[in-house]
């Protein structure tokens, strides 16, 4: 087993660590939507009602839940083929290929992409709902297992530790597949400087083959050998 190779062990320890993160983007979404009856919190507005107390909620648009809960399972999906794959190659002694290695920078650029979109959703969607709840709280967190709205029947009870969460979970993942893509492009360079050097040292020995050859004494020798074999015919 190549121990020795430490951009490659990088790799898959990132490659853990971003699944771990993509679980706390999954399993808090997911949990926020079933507490709150399907409805999605992020970007959720509403007025507070004074003859109950209630908050009139003004549900947004599922897609933003569904959205960062995909984000989170392309995450965990695409982390775990890398670490299989990864794991079988430090087993081999060997490393990925040119082509192998710059579909990984492509595919780390694309999910940073996602990630950041997704982060934002979160972290604005989120700050949305709490300016309503410091309305009448005195804070966002205070705000949680309160009885704000009946005719919804949602529980408030986690939703600030849920979407903490979550917030933790998806900005922590962008940073660690920035890393990551960094580690490819890293070992996408190592291997284009690698072939610039073969080519370099090809043309190196054709150069010196072909000087070789063409030198002075291996004229004079290859006359010599032409006259001796002259005389020796005659």
């Amino acid at each position: 087993m190549a121990l020795t190779n430490i951009l490659l062990l990088s790799q898959i320890a990132g490659y853990v660590i971003a699944l771990i993160l993509s679980l706390c983007i999954i399993v808090p979404m997911s949990l926020q939507q079933d507490d709150f009856k399907g409805h999605c919190l992020l970007f959720s507005t509403g007025e507070w009602q004074e003859t109950d107390g209630q908050l009139a909620i003004h549900w947004s648009s599922q897609g933003y839940c569904n959205y960062t809960i995909f984000v989170g399972v392309a995450l965990f999906l695409v982390s775990a083929v890398q670490i299989y794959r990864l794991s079988i190659f430090m087993y081999k002694g060997t490393d990925s290929s040119f082509l192998s290695t710059f579909i990984d920078v492509i595919t780390g650029i694309w999910i940073c992409g996602m990630t950041f979109i997704a982060a934002c959703m979160i972290t604005f969607g989120f700050m949305a709902w709490c300016e309503n709840m410091t309305e009448r709280f005195p804070s966002c967190e205070l705000a949680a297992g309160q009885d704000i709205d009946h005719k919804d029947g949602i529980n408030t009870k986690n939703f600030y530790i849920e979407l903490g969460t979550a917030q933790f979970g998806i900005w922590g993942s962008f940073a660690t597949w920035v890393g990551l893509s960094v580690c490819a492009l890293l070992k996408l360079c190592r291997y284009h400087q690698l072939e610039n050097i073969r080519v370099s040292m090809y043309r190196e020995r054709q150069r010196l083959i072909n000087e070789n050859a063409d030198s002075p004494g291996n004229s004079l020798g290859r006359e010599s050998n032409s006259t001796e074999s002259t005389a020796t015919a005659e």
